[in-house]
């Protein structure tokens, strides 16, 4: 059935480690082997062998008003057309610039980067120069990029300073990044206590969407803020799934919690490889040239990437109804999903936070890394490969998020719940 998918992987794997640039690609997770695709049109994918499928991976989120999307397309061939980059200054940064600050409370000053990995590395880094502190504390199964201080785990709880868990990573580095439980502001509280005047930052993804979509308890975020307020110490969203995503303003508005500093990744470019970070001006003046703290990219904003992404985000803007829409979507799909695993006697339990959503096969209600870690992954695994065989494209792994695009029709909504309930009746049989 993906034959020249399983060529192209063979090929891949002889000069690409693991046969994928990026391992969320890969399908360790579900086994098999990925599908390679050549187009996109919408929320229709096609793979190279011709087969379509109805996608629930939108990019990992920045295609949310559907793939192929007719103006950023146009602002991208125009653009082309001047320079792919220019290593100098242009105007779509300026206007760029603008408009984020236009939609996100709190915004006051941005910098382009070239990814979320970049944008959260930064914010730390700034985050520990307009301090003066070293240790920033992270939160179990919460994802910041692939940075040497985001790749720690907790150790034995959640008050042991942290172990790299990525050979590469040394333990000096390690020993600055504290690791909390999500979801739950006394884990925070302890730590902030045991290092009192030591934590320059909280990173925090307000909902969660590496370890599947979770949302914040009630009270979570703001008891965050409080608490940074309380310690002096800087408060940062990693926005690279939420921004622009779960609302206009992103978790902030969502939310009504201002944090002072928050990252972008791909949907600030409409899919092309670029990301941001900004913040309160009080914080921002310390990045260089303004202030001491050096950060730079030699191709941050890149004409391309601030043209798509300009074209992406004045749409929404200009048009906040698609948010309207996306939740109608989102509860339609939930809706539908839920009736078919209870109607086929499926454990599971869904989460939902605006386009965003995750469907884990377990009795628990999942509210943080542990909880998601009770989810049946061999279900998972049946699962997904039947959804696979019907043109159901979803993430290859249990711990990941879907991403509804506003360009899914209700016809491929009603095709994805049925094919949801032939899928989880025959995964429910072969386990």
């Amino acid at each position: 059935m993906l034959e020249t998918s399983e060529k192209l992987f063979e090929r891949a794997q002889q000069f690409i480690p693991g046969g994928v640039n990026s391992p969320a690609r890969a399908f360790n997770s579900v086994g098999g082997s990925p599908v390679f695709f050549k187009k996109a049109k919408g929320s229709i994918l096609t793979d190279v062998d011709g087969k379509e499928y109805i996608d629930y991976v939108g990019s990992w989120g920045p295609m949310i008003l559907g793939h192929a999307y007719e103006p950023v397309i146009k602002a991208v061939q125009e653009t082309a057309a001047q320079s792919t980059s220019f290593g100098a200054p242009t105007e779509i940064e300026v206007k760029m610039a603008e408009l984020v600050k236009q939609m996100v409370p709190g915004v006051d000053k941005i910098r382009m980067v070239n990814s979320g990995t970049e944008a959260c590395m930064s914010a730390i880094r700034v985050a520990r120069g307009y301090t003066g502190r070293d240790k920033i504390i992270k939160f179990e199964g919460n994802y910041h990029g692939h940075a040497d201080s985001f790749l720690i785990n907790a150790g034995s709880g959640a008050l042991t300073l942290g172990t790299p868990s990525s050979p590469g990573v040394t333990k000096g580095t390690a020993k600055d990044t504290l690791t909390a439980d999500f979801n739950d502001l006394n884990s925070v509280k302890q730590l902030l206590n045991e290092y009192k005047d030591e934590v320059a930052a909280i990173i925090v993804e307000p909902v969660a969407g590496n370890i599947g979509c979770i949302p914040p308890r009630e009270g979570f975020l703001s008891g965050l803020r409080e608490l940074c307020d309380a310690h002096d110490t800087v408060l940062i969203f990693d926005e690279v799934m939420t921004g622009f995503r779960v609302s206009k303003g992103g978790a902030q508005e969502r939310y009504g919690v201002s944090a002072d500093l928050v990252t972008y990744g791909k949907i600030i470019g409409a899919g092309l490889p670029v990301g941001a970070f900004g913040g309160k001006k009080e914080v921002m003046q310390v990045v260089s040239p303004d202030g001491p703290v050096y950060q730079a990219g030699t191709l941050s904003g890149n004409p391309l990437a601030m043209a798509a992404g300009y074209a992406l985000l004045s749409e929404l803007q200009e048009n906040p109804l698609h948010y309207d829409e996306l939740e109608e979507k989102t509860t339609y799909l939930y809706t539908g999903l839920q009736e078919q695993f209870e109607d086929h006697g499926a454990s599971v339990h869904i989460n939902r936070v605006g386009s965003m959503i995750s469907v884990f096969f377990t009795e628990e209600q999942v509210v943080d890394f542990t909880t998601a870690r009770t989810t049946d992954e061999t279900l998972f695994k049946h699962f997904y490969h039947k959804m696979l065989e019907q043109g159901i494209y979803l993430p290859p792994s249990p711990f990941e998020s879907w991403f509804l695009a506003n360009s899914l029709t209700e016809e491929q909504l009603d095709d994805t719940i049925q094919a949801a309930g032939q899928s989880i009746k025959s995964a429910l049989s072969n386990g």
